[in-house]
């Protein structure tokens, strides 16, 4: 039997998405009540990372000792993809020897290369185009502050990087409207943008897309790899800072969300990202549980 990857939320359908977000809060409660489950004992994952991480190495890495299983981190210096071995190879190599793969790499690309000569499941930890990982914890903690999200209307201000892109499809998934704000430049990919037109509207104005919304989110406006470019676009980004007075034009009990790291005074100040509607550090902890039912999801059935 082929296996299950999850390399943008459009792997999975919208029931099952639904069902490992109840599986998350499930798991986030069992763990509070300090019971013990360990479902994936005797089960191993390998982590490929190509680009730095702090939330998500080490949630995936907790989150699978705490089901029972094991992990192995391994940087590009430490695997012959560095010097040359084809992501193919290494694919077929790897996916014999553990359970599943957790890969954060720095061309989409390479993930779907590897998924596609795996045996085991492959789990996208960020590339240049999606983030998926990040909207599982994103869409758990709105449900959890919150309630059903299907109807409801967000905000993303700020680039249209790979967490934008995993935003809209998860507007489509579970069914939100979303605005989309960017600087004319840095809008979203235009095939995405049409895949997801249902439910995903694009401007350039940051308060047209904030007025009346649940939900703004934000992110650095210099993903990794682009520090080169900070300048030119603290430039281009001029405007686009999350504020208290942008944050009074949605709704009362908007939530603020950010993936994190923050740059206060940049994307979002700080009266906005320490201030009480910002559910950022609930945001973060929910990495762990919403990846820990996606494991168990994927290693389980």
């Amino acid at each position: 039997m082929k296996p299950r990857h999850f390399l943008t939320l459009f792997d999975l359908s919208a029931t099952e998405l639904r069902q490992v977000l109840r599986r998350a809060q499930e798991l986030k409660d069992q763990l509070r009540r300090g019971e013990i489950h360990t479902p994936l004992r005797h089960k191993t994952m390998a982590m490929i990372f190509e680009k730095s991480s702090t939330r998500t190495r080490v949630s995936f890495e907790a989150g699978m000792a705490q089901l029972g299983g094991s992990s192995l981190f391994l940087s590009p210096r430490d695997t012959h993809l560095d010097r040359g071995e084809p992501v193919e190879d290494t694919a077929r190599v790897m996916s014999r020897m553990v359970d599943v793969i957790v890969i954060r790499a720095n061309a989409h690309e390479t993930v779907e290369r590897f998924a596609s000569n795996s045996r085991a499941p492959v789990i996208n930890a960020l590339t240049d185009r999606y983030h998926p990982c990040q909207l599982l914890a994103d869409i758990q903690t709105w449900i959890e502050h919150r309630g059903p999200v299907a109807g409801k209307t967000a905000a993303w201000v700020g680039d249209g990087n790979n967490v934008c892109h995993s935003w809209m499809e998860a507007a489509v998934q579970f069914d939100f409207n979303l605005a989309v704000a960017t600087p004319k430049g840095y809008k979203p990919d235009a095939k995405l943008l049409k895949a997801c037109a249902t439910h995903v509207t694009l401007m350039h104005d940051p308060k047209k897309a904030v007025a009346g919304a649940e939900v703004v989110v934000t992110d650095t406006w210099a993903s990794m790899g682009q520090e080169k470019e900070k300048a030119k676009r603290a430039k281009a980004f001029k405007g686009f800072t999350v504020t208290a007075k942008l944050m009074q034009l949605a709704r009362p009990d908007a939530l603020f969300m950010h993936c994190l790291p923050a740059y206060r005074g940049h994307e979002v100040t700080s009266e906005v990202l320490d201030g009480p509607q910002s559910v950022v550090w609930d945001e973060a902890e929910n990495r762990l549980h919403a990846q820990k039912a996606l494991l168990e999801f994927l290693l389980t059935k």
